[in-house]
């Protein structure tokens, strides 16, 4: 009975999975892939190149800092994660679903903000649906510089590129 509990808790702690469906579709599948990155405020920006299942180079990944606001402010505030297409500027970060402001989860789901008001928890599991090809990243770890404040100092980051709905992975573990 006690074991029952105890997993009963565990699953009622874990982060969600926040599920969204990216405005952009189509065939295109991607080189799968999965790896962490660790941001810190003196290697604040990754850049990597995504090529489609052909072994093209088609997206732009990049994951970068949100300063604070106010003149001279240059710490890290939080950090965004944009899917940009090589052929296709005009389309923006592919995981931005709305340029205003927005409290919904799915309008935020690119953005890794560690603030307890933000509409997306930091440690969710977040997955979107890009053409025919799924983004899965999740937020593992970060820390605060000093402790207390809304300055982050590190975030280590967990990347997957599938084509495959990890959703039902998932679901049959």
């Amino acid at each position: 009975m006690l074991t029952l509990l105890a997993g009963v808790a565990s699953a009622q702690n874990s982060p969600p999975t926040i599920y969204a469906e990216s405005l952009r579709k189509g065939p295109t599948h991607i080189t799968e892939d999965k790896f962490e990155q660790k941001l810190t405020s003196a290697n604040p920006e990754y850049k990597q190149r995504l090529r489609d299942a052909s072994g093209v180079e088609r997206y732009d990944l990049i994951i970068a800092p949100k300063i604070g606001e106010g003149e001279g402010n240059d710490k890290i505030t939080s950090w965004t994660l944009g899917i940009y297409d090589l052929r296709h500027s005009v389309y923006g970060n592919l995981l931005q679903f709305d340029q205003e402001s927005s409290e919904q989860p799915r309008d935020n789901l690119y953005w890794l903000n560690p603030a307890h008001s933000a509409p997306v928890p930091i440690l969710a599991r977040r997955i979107i649906k890009v053409e025919s090809f799924y983004v899965v990243f999740q937020v593992k770890d970060f820390r605060y510089n000093p402790p207390g404040t809304g300055y982050v100092d590190s975030m280590t980051v967990e990347l997957g590129f599938t084509n495959r709905d990890p959703r039902a992975e998932t679901e049959n573990k």
